[in-house]
């Protein structure tokens, strides 16, 4: 999988809402009501994510979960990142 350039990942930001470059990767977070919430969130995320043979870097205290989306393998951001992004954004508003 090639690695994008800084403007290639700029430029695909722009359909994701919430998400950001930095030099780990793509990142995003949300905050929910509860850690129920949260958590039954990150399952259905898991379970795409396997799906797709791609994980995320993901942290969860009590109701917030921040994602970071880097294809280890390329050493940095790829197309794959942004099909997993896209994935939990519809997973996400899908609630």
């Amino acid at each position: 999988m090639k690695k994008l350039t800084d403007e290639e990942i700029e430029k695909k930001l722009g359909s994701l809402e919430g998400w950001s470059y930095t030099d780990e990767g793509i990142q995003t977070s949300f905050e929910f009501e509860n850690f129920k919430e949260a958590f039954t969130l990150m399952t259905r995320i898991a379970f795409e994510a396997e799906a797709m043979d791609h994980h995320p870097n993901w942290t969860n205290v009590y109701n917030t979960l921040e994602i970071t989306l880097s294809t280890h393998d390329a050493g940095g951001v790829t197309a794959k990142d942004f099909k997993l992004a896209k994935a939990i954004e519809d997973i996400v508003n899908a609630e």
